[in-house]
């Protein structure tokens, strides 16, 4: 994938992280979302489980605000990916461009799954 990101904002009024795509493609991920498709071997269920994409689930789950869903902060790792502190301390995902761009929850994105 050579898509990266163009512009990332994280907005903590609409619980949203923003990515603008170098291609045009805007994605709105809920903080509830990305917490939810937390892509660390904890969350995962192990390290075998890290390849995969999360369940369906994740895209019809509600937006909950709690400490784990709170996001306290947000920064590149290197050129290629994204990592995020919750505040209940929760910050070991790292959040690759592709895999951002994978699990991307817009409409047409999801349609094309």
């Amino acid at each position: 994938m050579n898509t990266k990101p163009a512009n990332i904002t994280a907005q903590r009024n609409t619980r949203q992280v923003i990515i603008t795509w170098s291609d045009g493609h805007e994605s709105r991920y809920g903080f509830t979302f990305l917490r939810n498709a937390c892509p660390c071997a904890a969350c995962r269920g192990g390290h075998e489980n890290m390849g995969k994409l999360p369940d369906a689930q994740l895209y019809t789950l509600p937006d909950v605000e709690s400490p784990a869903t709170r996001l306290r902060n947000i920064e590149a790792v290197g050129t290629y990916a994204l990592t995020i502190e919750w505040e209940d301390g929760h910050h070991f995902g790292i959040y690759t461009w592709e895999y951002l761009r994978l699990i991307c929850p817009c409409p047409a994105c999801r349609a094309g799954k």
